[in-house]
C-alpha cells in the first residue's frame, strides 16, 4: 500500500505541475486556465492513486477479485477528451483552442505518471510541456507561416474573373480555390476565393483594389 506521505507528495506535486501550466494557460487568456489545469492533473493523480490502491487490496486479499490498474486510467483519459473537446470553439472558418485541448491532455498524462510514482517520466514530460508553450511561442511567431483567406465577391453581371486573379495575383495572394454562384434572373455573381499569401498584406488595401474593379456589390473576407 502507499503511504500517507507519499500520497501527500504526489497530491502536491501533480497541484504544482498542472499548476504550472494553467498558469501560462490564464497568462494568455484561455478557456481553460490556472484552476482547470490544476485540478484535472491532480483529480488524475488521486485517480491512478485509488487504482494502485485498488490492485494492491486485491494482491494481498485473494477473496477480491483482481483489478487491471490501468483500466480506471484509461477511463480518466475518456473523460478527458470531453472536456478537452469543450474548449474548441469554431468561429467562422477558424478553430480556436487546440493548443489548450491538447494541453488538458498532456496534464491529465502526467497526472496519471505522479499517480503512478513515475515522476522522472512525470517531470520530464511537464518540461517538455512548459517548454512547447512558453519557449516556443517565441519562435513561432517569427516563423513565416501561410495565412489562407476566404474572399466572397459579390458583383452584377459584368463582373468577370480574370481581373479579380490578375488584381490577387499583384497582391501576392496564391488562388488555391474558386467557386461560383451565378444568378441570371437577379444579374448577380459570387465568386468566393480561397488565397493563401505568406506576407502581412493589409485587408484594407485588399478591399481598396478589389471596390476598385467595377460592379462589385458585396466584399466579405473571412480567415
Amino acid at each position: 500500500m502507499i503511504s500517507p506521505a507519499e500520497i501527500i507528495l504526489r497530491l502536491l506535486l501533480g497541484t504544482l505541475l498542472g499548476g504550472i501550466i494553467g498558469f501560462e494557460r490564464q497568462t494568455h487568456g484561455r478557456p481553460a486556465g490556472f484552476r482547470t489545469q490544476l485540478l484535472v492533473c491532480v483529480a488524475c493523480v488521486l485517480i491512478m492513486i485509488i487504482s494502485e490502491g485498488y490492485y494492491a487490496q486485491t494482491a494481498m486479499n485473494p477473496q477480491y477479485t483482481r483489478v487491471d490498474p490501468t483500466r480506471i486510467a484509461a477511463g480518466a483519459m475518456t473523460g478527458v477528451g470531453f472536456l478537452g473537446a469543450g474548449v474548441i470553439l469554431k468561429t467562422g472558418l477558424s478553430i480556436q483552442g487546440l493548443t489548450t485541448a491538447a494541453c488538458i491532455w498532456i496534464v491529465s498524462a502526467i497526472g496519471l505518471a505522479v499517480g503512478a510514482g513515475q515522476y522522472v517520466a512525470a517531470i520530464t514530460g511537464f518540461v517538455i510541456t512548459f517548454f512547447s508553450l512558453w519557449l516556443l511561442r517565441i519562435f513561432e511567431t517569427r516563423m513565416p507561416r501561410l495565412v489562407y483567406k476566404y474572399i466572397t465577391l459579390v458583383t452584377d453581371a459584368s463582373g468577370e474573373e480574370e481581373p479579380i486573379r490578375k488584381l490577387f495575383a499583384d497582391l501576392g495572394f496564391d488562388v488555391v480555390r474558386t467557386d461560383y454562384d451565378v444568378r441570371v434572373a437577379e444579374k448577380e455573381k459570387t465568386y468566393v476565393f480561397v488565397v493563401t499569401s505568406r506576407d502581412g498584406t493589409l485587408m484594407k488595401d485588399v478591399i481598396s483594389r478589389l471596390t476598385g474593379l467595377g460592379g462589385v456589390r458585396r466584399i466579405e473576407i473571412k480567415n
